[in-house]
């Protein structure tokens, strides 16, 4: 009785975890409000980070321990609204357009234009989320086309450059073109986020497969090289995938346009 009790308990502990990680990213977007209001912006753009880390994982592991469930699902969207579209929000408002000080009255006008982008982005988000939870539901038809790649940049990928950019260069932009560039960048996250443009998925990220090794090595790799470098090679990630999508894009409508070019014509040239 003992032991199956005790089984039971584990059982019920191992369930939470994904819980548990979940709650770390809502912990993570609430520190990372608090520290952008302290002006403590690389504190804030690192608590993003890491509940990019904790986003990950949670899903993993509730599939691991098979305790994957509706409430799991919601919750998980109302963390990644809460951390990866309200807490980047404030950081790419208060980073990059709260301390302009050349030309004050232009400045004004153009934090004023940041306030809205930067409204947009969290919409953009909350759509973005949306979408995703109305076509990940178990009555689509084809509920495997969404393992591999997502439609539209994932909102986590989009904190994580706005937070990159941040731990790069934590000083504030005070220059007001630096501040006309930031907008368009968060102009190009919130498109990104609701277009059709696809996305490569890590979720089944499979260590067990035959190149583990290759994969386990990579991984250690990359984990020191942040812990060395993290302002170079946390950027340089973040704007790769980013951008992945619009190379891989561009690379499919690059051979579109010459197989149409290639293709003969099929009317007949005998006329007369």
């Amino acid at each position: 009785m003992n032991k199956n009790k005790n089984r039971e308990v584990l059982r019920r502990g191992v369930f939470i975890l994904p819980t548990l990680c979940t709650v770390g990213t809502i912990f993570c977007g609430f520190y990372s409000i608090t520290s952008v209001m302290r002006d403590e912006f690389n504190l804030a753009a690192i608590a993003i980070g890491i509940a990019v880390v904790c986003d990950g994982m949670d899903g993993r592991l509730a599939r691991l321990t098979n305790s994957s469930s509706e409430f799991g699902v919601q919750i998980d969207s109302l963390a990644d609204i809460a951390t990866f579209g309200i807490a980047p929000a404030f950081l790419a408002y208060y980073w990059g357009l709260g301390n302009l000080q050349e030309i004050p009255s232009f400045s004004q006008h153009l934090e004023q234009l940041g306030w809205i982008i930067c409204f947009g982005y969290l919409v953009c988000g909350a759509m973005r989320l949306a979408r995703f939870n109305t076509q990940t539901k178990p009555s689509q038809s084809s509920p495997k086309s969404s393992e591999k790649r997502f439609v539209g940049m994932p909102i986590p990928a989009g904190a994580g450059l706005i937070a990159a950019t941040v731990h790069f260069n934590p000083e504030p932009i005070r220059c007001w073109t630096m501040g006309i560039g930031w907008i368009v960048a968060i102009s190009v996250l919130s498109f990104l986020m609701v277009s059709t443009i696809r996305y490569p998925s890590f979720k089944h990220f499979d260590f067990k497969k035959r190149n583990r090794y290759i994969n386990v090595v990579f991984l250690g790799l990359t984990v020191a090289l942040i812990h060395q470098y993290s302002q170079v090679v946390l950027l340089i990630l973040a704007v790769s995938y980013v951008s992945s999508g619009l190379v891989v894009r561009f690379i499919n409508m690059f051979k579109t346009t010459n197989e149409s070019l290639l293709t003969p014509n099929t009317f007949d040239v005998n006329d007369e």
